[in-house]
């Protein structure tokens, strides 16, 4: 979680950069840009990075505030137009890593179709149709804790791969709420009992999801590009009291 004393202006993790392109290891709590809710109390990846270079960027994907991991932003608007286009006609892998309530299966393929999540504050909001979304998941390793939080006696939590083939709206935690292993922190498709026991027993005071891998083809070069972002000091602590790995590939 952030936490400098004036939560709009903190330091940017930069994770890589030329001339065309800049990505950053999000904090969670962070905004990706001013337009979205709440940005008087929050930092803005976007005016960060603008003020940190002098000039404007543009973000190539979007990030949940509460969710960390890699950002990819544009330095200038051909670069933006030209990853967005190639993105739209090739894959491009990303890898999160997520901790669930429940013990997930080692491998699982989901392909749920999903209306974009209605939103509660316009006036007349409409359902719109259901779009794909396919995600695959990967267990890493699992927990169980001698401890009642909900409606049984232990309580059981997994490590996650996720493997988005799709990028929807909020498509891995609703996902995740579909097969009935909300993320840890979730404030809105979580446990709420989950979630106030990780705050006060565990540390843990923001939605465990994280972005930690991106590879893409560069615009320009052509080349292939792998960024990883590590996990914060949140996560570090859960991993070490749960002694859980992150593998090295991840």
């Amino acid at each position: 979680m952030l936490d400098s004393e004036n939560p709009l202006i903190v330091p940017l993790n930069i994770i890589f950069e030329d001339e065309h392109l800049i990505a950053i290891n999000k904090p969670a709590g962070m905004l990706v840009h001013r337009g979205e809710r709440n940005h008087l109390a929050a930092p803005i990846a976007l005016q960060s990075l603008r003020d940190h270079l002098g000039h404007h960027v543009y973000p190539v994907h979007r990030l949940d505030k509460m969710t960390s991991g890699v950002l990819l932003f544009a330095k200038h608007s051909d670069s933006a137009s030209l990853i967005a286009q190639q993105w739209k006609e090739q894959e491009t892998d990303k890898t999160y890593l997520a901790v669930v309530r429940g013990y997930m299966p080692d491998e699982l393929h989901l392909d749920y179709a999903m209306s974009p999540p209605i939103d509660k504050l316009k006036k007349n909001p409409k359902k719109k149709p259901p779009q794909t979304a396919i995600t695959d998941f990967e267990c890493l390793d699992r927990i169980e804790l001698p401890i009642e939080i909900d409606k049984y006696p232990q309580s059981r939590y997994s490590l996650v791969k996720v493997l988005p083939k799709t990028g929807r709206k909020h498509q891995i935690r609703r996902h995740l709420k579909h097969l009935s292993h909300p993320i840890i922190g979730d404030t809105r498709y979580g446990k709420g009992k989950h979630t106030q026991y990780f705050r006060d027993h565990m540390e843990v005071d923001r939605m465990l999801l994280h972005a930690r891998s991106l590879v893409f083809q560069h615009p320009y070069s052509q080349q292939t590009i792998t960024l990883q972002a590590e996990v914060d000091d949140c996560w570090q602590k859960l991993l070490k009291k749960f002694n859980w790995l992150i593998p090295d590939q991840l």
